[in-house]
């Protein structure tokens, strides 16, 4: 009789034991989301609507508690570097969000890497192919949104084209693009000209792409840095195309720009025009719950990409950490293995910019779906094409 209550006991502790650390798997350690992002300096405008989007998300992750840890890295790479090393080794996050611009992006990725913690970029960028398994650039690439800019040059028999963009890896990467379409002979660029994210002049660039006389302009830049080219072309009254990329998608370029945007074409997000999507569009439930959270907070008409692309990250995560929490605790190494394999995994998720599928070879994950033709009309987005 003693030997079978020993057992009886021995039984109901382990239950209990193997109960509460079931318990302890789902409701343990909340996740600790680092962020680092741009809410000041050159990039400030795509940076500032991205904080705003964080402090909209919700409590919880993927089911679990999530703590966000958010700093402002200033468009700076240096600054960058130290706060993704300050959120690994000090506020053990299990992932990291950031940043805004293509250089920060690039400094987080190295320390991403090293410390074997996911990153989730809010900027395009090509990782180094050590950097890859850790690194998930997010908004679309340049591949992606280029071809759309490109096909519409060729289908309006564009022959020549100039280019001017920031001297980063943001204007080489649209620069590189655009030779691979000159050397498959679709047009020929008669000029290229590049400056910094921060200077406040370009006129002996623009001089010479007016000299030029192409028949239309590429502007790889992003943010309101992003106008000083288009108002210089127009003061010197070029009256080419002129096409932006995806990196101008906010209202705060429309402000600073003016009426020198008027008819600049650029490839977007589809959640900038949510309201003039087909009802048949994967984004649309996802986009117009996004813009009313965000326009209820902020005012009609504050949407932007940038916004929308941080509200992904949230609805990526959410996804992943859901799956990864089933085998891991948050706060450990096997956590964040689990996270960054839930990632590489997703497939057919539908979020505000479109649908994003991962694989080992794409950490990017979204194809043309991510992608809408706009022209600036009136200060304002009018949809081209879906």
């Amino acid at each position: 009789m003693k030997r079978r209550t020993l057992i009886a006991v021995a039984a109901a502790t382990c239950l209990t034991v193997g109960l509460a650390g079931g318990q302890a798997l789902a409701q343990g350690a909340p996740v600790v989301v680092g962020v680092s992002i741009s809410s000041t300096g050159p990039a400030a405008s795509l940076g500032i609507p991205e904080k705003q989007s964080i402090e909209l998300m919700p409590k919880t992750l993927g089911g679990q508690p999530v703590k966000y840890v958010v700093l402002d890295d200033a468009t700076d790479p240096s600054q960058a570097a130290k706060n993704a090393r300050r959120l690994v080794e000090s506020d053990q996050a299990d992932v990291i969000i950031g940043s805004s611009a293509v250089p920060p992006s690039l400094a987080i990725a190295e320390v991403a890497s090293h410390s074997k913690t996911p990153q989730i970029a809010l900027a395009p960028f090509a990782p180094k192919p050590e950097h890859l398994p850790w690194v998930f650039p997010l908004p679309q690439s340049v591949d992606v949104m280029g071809s759309a800019v490109f096909d519409d040059m060729k289908a309006k028999g564009f022959k020549t084209v100039a280019f001017i963009g920031f001297a980063d890896a943001w204007g080489e990467a649209w620069l590189k693009a655009l030779q691979a379409r000159e050397q498959a002979g679709d047009f020929k660029i008669v000029a290229s000209e590049r400056y910094g994210r921060s200077d406040t002049s370009v006129t002996a660039q623009t001089l010479k792409i007016s000299a030029a006389r192409p028949d239309a302009v590429l502007i790889g830049a992003s943010g309101s840095p992003a106008s000083l080219p288009m108002r210089a072309l127009h003061e010197r009254g070029y009256k080419g195309q002129i096409y932006q990329t995806h990196g101008i998608a906010n209202n705060d370029y429309l402000r600073v720009a003016g009426k020198a945007s008027q008819g600049a074409i650029l490839p977007s997000g589809p959640v900038l025009v949510v309201e003039q999507l087909d009802d048949a569009h994967p984004s649309k439930a996802a986009g117009a719950a996004y813009v009313k959270l965000y326009e209820d907070k902020y005012g009609a008409g504050s949407r932007n990409n940038f916004g929308a692309y941080a509200w992904d990250a949230y609805l990526l995560l959410d996804n992943a950490v859901a799956k990864a929490a089933t085998s891991a605790q948050p706060g450990t190494a096997e956590f964040r293995q689990a996270l960054r394999d839930a990632l590489e995994n997703v497939s057919e998720l539908a979020v505000t910019h479109g649908v994003i599928s991962m694989s080992p070879g794409n950490h990017s994950g979204f194809d043309a779906r991510s992608r809408v033709l706009l022209e600036v009309d009136q200060g304002g987005w009018k949809l081209r094409s879906q």
